[in-house]
């Protein structure tokens, strides 16, 4: 309504107002000025004085309002090598010369460079003039981000919606932002799988632990999983009756295309990977039937490439060694490494013409299956292994043992990861439900922090590409999410070379003592074979004994037979001569 609006009307008549006032300005005029008398302040009582707050006005309430806090991180930008689309690899020189001469034969090309010499000549002049890399605080010293102690808190958890739990068998971040997160579901307890377990895996939204942002429908229940690193949308799994199948999140829960059975594993996919290509829909994947497969997502009726885990290098599956790890670093595209069910370290050769030049040493690892397997992020000679009760690190030159190990734990290891900012620091999680965090500059015998996650055995674990979040699966279906510690996360003043400094003393003092090991070994077989041929010598000495006895005997006998003989024939004639002279 309009607020002008006459809503009641009064009526007066004029006179019944009385009179009219009339006010107009005057001066002022003092009317009345009561002085005060003293006498009459003796009749008064003096109180205490008291204060007195008194509110006029509306009752209030404070409220509280937590509101989503943006926050702020100074980054910076090591421009090493730049410039080059995706896919091309600034690593590999054919790729860049390639590259160099098509865009040199662009008609643009020139054009463009003509263009941007006047502006990038003028910045360069510019930096010339003053020096912007001048340090104004070289005396100071720089206080260190690990004085914190180190911490880890919850900050989600995520839980199986189905009533039936399964196992997080595996999981992988989202490439890009790392703000989901996808989780694999499976049981891996034989013939205890339930005929209403649902066969569903998830992609998680880690600031919705609600419910799951996106449904996985495989075939087959998942065990393992990986985001493509160079399309966020696409997702490559490994399934239980041993398919690959492969998704595109953009068109929905159901897979894109899964790989033919008969051309797949024969038992469980425990680990894929994705390789880096060209293409980028290269990957390879591993399981206990023995084989290593390379597919290609454009098509999976068949892999492109397979390899047998036979030591023999005959080929025979039969013999193979099963896998349930893999690990493949892209700085280092020819080789990647398998651990196997019985302990073993399998490195390969990618790039070998004949399946027997693939397999290329081993290293006797474990009492049991390795579960995990990854490379330094900051020294790919070294790595990590984790099997039955203990963690070891190895480096590429000593295949006879590891260079470094964590003693026995009480409870056995299911999976390990090295910090992706940290190169000293390691993360374990074990069947006891406690994930370990290892500084192996500050201690090797014991762990920097262990975090009681939950009261179930962990299975899974995996860390965000910022080293902040972690993230662990555990065997009653829960991935439990928390954030580290800044001194986890920050790296220390010279800590790449403290740690190179102690990977090499640790090889040499390996090397030393296995070339000591190996000299032990040949002074026992030259001891062992002297002794042998000492026995053999005693032995033809007794018997050239025995031929000197027999020798002599016969000589003996022969020379007395002779005698005898020559002493018949001189009585034969005597007595000839006497019966002639007779």
């Amino acid at each position: 309504a309009d607020p002008m609006e006459i809503f009641h009307v009064y009526q007066k008549r004029r006179g019944d107002f009385g009179r009219q006032c009339l006010f107009s300005d005057r001066q002022a005029e003092l009317l009345v000025d009561i002085l005060p008398e003293p006498s009459l302040g003796l009749h008064f009582m003096e109180k205490t004085p008291r204060d007195r707050a008194l509110q006029v006005g509306w009752d209030t309430s404070g409220h509280h309002l937590n509101t989503a806090c943006f926050q702020s991180v100074s980054c910076g930008i090591n421009h090493i090598e730049g410039g080059w689309p995706r896919d091309i690899n600034p690593q590999d020189m054919e790729q860049t010369i390639r590259f160099r001469k098509k865009v040199e034969k662009d008609e643009s090309y020139i054009s463009s460079v003509l263009h941007l010499y006047s502006p990038v000549e003028y910045y360069t002049r510019q930096n010339n003039t003053v020096n912007i890399y001048q340090d104004y605080f070289e005396d100071e010293e720089e206080v260190e981000g690990s004085q914190e102690t180190p911490s880890a808190k919850t900050i989600n958890v995520f839980r199986d919606p189905n009533d039936v739990k399964r196992t997080v068998s595996c999981l992988s971040w989202h490439p890009d932002g790392n703000q989901k997160l996808a989780a694999a579901y499976s049981c891996l307890q034989f013939q205890r799988t339930s005929t209403v377990m649902c066969l569903d895996s998830y992609i998680w939204d880690i600031e919705n632990p609600n419910g799951p942002e996106l449904t996985l429908k495989p075939a087959s229940a998942l065990v393992c999983l990986d985001y493509n690193p160079k399309d966020s949308h696409t997702l490559l799994g490994g399934c239980y009756n041993g398919q690959i199948t492969y998704w595109d999140t953009r068109r929905g829960s159901q897979p894109v295309e899964t790989s033919a059975l008969e051309q797949s594993h024969r038992d469980p996919v425990y680990k894929i990977i994705w390789l880096q290509s060209k293409t980028g829909t290269d990957a390879f994947s591993a399981s206990t039937d023995g084989q290593v497969l390379w597919w290609d997502i454009r098509k999976l009726s068949e892999p492109t490439e397979r390899l047998v885990l036979d030591l023999s290098k005959k080929g025979n599956q039969d013999e193979a060694l099963g896998a349930v790890s893999l690990e493949f670093e892209p700085t280092i595209p020819t080789k990647f490494m398998v651990g196997t069910e019985q302990g073993l370290i399998i490195s390969g050769n990618r790039k070998a013409k004949t399946q027997t030049e693939k397999i290329v040493c081993t290293f006797e690892g474990h009492y049991g299956p390795v579960y995990a397997l990854q490379r330094n992020p900051f020294f790919p000679k070294n790595f990590l292994t984790v099997g039955d009760w203990v963690t070891r690190i190895w480096s590429e030159d000593i295949k006879e043992s590891s260079i470094m190990s964590t003693k026995y734990q009480t409870s056995r290891l299911m999976d390990a990861c090295w910090s992706p900012v940290r190169p000293s620091v390691f993360f374990t999680v074990k069947m006891d439900g406690v994930l370990d965090v290892w500084d192996i500059l500050f201690k090797q015998n014991d762990p920097t922090l262990s975090v009681k996650v939950c009261d179930e055995a962990l299975y899974s674990l995996r860390v965000q590409d910022n080293g902040r979040f972690l993230v662990c699966g555990s065997q009653q279906g829960v991935a439990t999410l928390l954030d580290m510690s800044s001194g986890l996360t920050t790296l220390q003043r010279n800590e790449k070379s403290l740690v190179s400094a102690m990977f090499e003393r640790e090889t040499k003092r390996e090397k030393i003592l296995e070339a000591r090991q190996r000299e032990i070994r040949l002074k026992e077989r030259s001891r062992s074979q002297q002794s042998r041929e000492e026995e053999t010598v005693q032995d033809d000495s007794k018997e050239n004994h025995d031929q000197l006895i027999a020798r002599a005997e016969r000589e003996f006998f022969s020379a007395v037979e002779a005698d005898i003989r020559t002493t018949d024939q001189a009585r034969t004639f005597l007595e000839l001569e006497t019966s002639l002279d007779g």
